[in-house]
């Protein structure tokens, strides 16, 4: 299995993050990529990356760029810092980055020139988009549409929308990213009717992780103490197992041929070292 969506720089593994990947390894998983969202998580990334490559060698890689949340914070410096992390060979896309209009942290127009930018830097370093897009699918998807010659992949991170966004994402001969979300009985209903209708060799699995946590987890995890005492809502790596058990449902196959299927595809995506499913 390879978890390719993780947010571990964020402050909820500020404790425990040795023990998190321990546990996660000893899961099963084989790789996983870190999610950059800004500048500073980035270059946090590749240094965690680094940090751990003795310990966890080939099993540690990440992204670089800026979230649609965070592009008011893009500079020239921005593009040319980002373009540096995109040079090491530990960092295997461009992104998070896309568009986002739901919340609308940055304005539309920061986003798209944020997300031009990045576009860009895909293609000069023939690396592939890691992209996130929240209600703003008809502009996102037109940017992409016109610019596809000139990337070399990418993957809808997180994907949540729409049975017309799923299929004109892979009209792109995109790849598509699933969570946690699909274990939801209470909002992602529609996603697993539709799920099946990704081809397995444009399907890939991630847990997004701290966030989104499989509500099919049986026994729920529970957190060991301070004010979160009793049932944790903290997703992690280790738990990546129950949205395959997920999705393997909803396409009628083995757990084992969705593993199988997604780390092969995640290692081709992400031109990652050949490692057993």
């Amino acid at each position: 299995m390879i978890d390719i969506g993780v947010n571990l720089t964020n402050g909820q593994f500020k404790n425990d993050l040795e023990q998190v990947l321990e546990e996660s390894f000893a899961s099963g998983l084989k790789a996983m990529i870190l999610t950059g969202t800004d500048l500073e998580s980035s270059i946090e990334c590749l240094r965690l990356c680094e940090t751990h490559s003795e310990k966890y060698p080939n099993q540690l890689f990440c992204t670089a760029g800026v979230h649609p949340h965070d592009a008011s914070s893009w500079t020239a410096e921005t593009k040319t810092e980002l373009r540096q992390l995109l040079e090491n060979p530990a960092v295997v896309a461009s992104g998070e980055t896309g568009l986002d209009f739901n919340r609308n942290y940055s304005n539309k127009e920061e986003q798209i020139s944020a997300f031009e930018y990045q576009i860009e830097l895909a293609a000069d370093s023939s690396k592939p988009l890691f992209l996130h897009e929240r209600d703003a699918f008809e502009t996102q998807f037109d940017m992409l549409r016109n610019c596809r010659d000139d990337i070399p992949q990418a993957v809808v991170h997180c994907f949540t929308g729409s049975k017309e966004a799923l299929f004109a994402y892979l009209d792109l001969d995109f790849y598509i990213g699933i969570t946690g979300w699909i274990c939801d009985e209470r909002r992602g209903t529609e996603l697993a009717g539709m799920v099946a209708n990704i081809p397995l060799d444009r399907l890939m699995v991630e847990t997004d992780a701290p966030f989104l946590l499989p509500r099919n987890i049986d026994p729920k995890p529970v957190s060991l103490g301070g004010k979160s005492k009793g049932k944790s809502r903290r997703n992690e790596p280790r738990y990546l197992s129950w949205v395959i058990k997920k999705i393997a449902e909803c396409y009628g196959m083995s757990e084992e041929e969705i593993a199988q299927a997604t780390t092969s595809n995640a290692q081709e995506f992400f031109q990652l070292p050949n490692l057993n499913a």
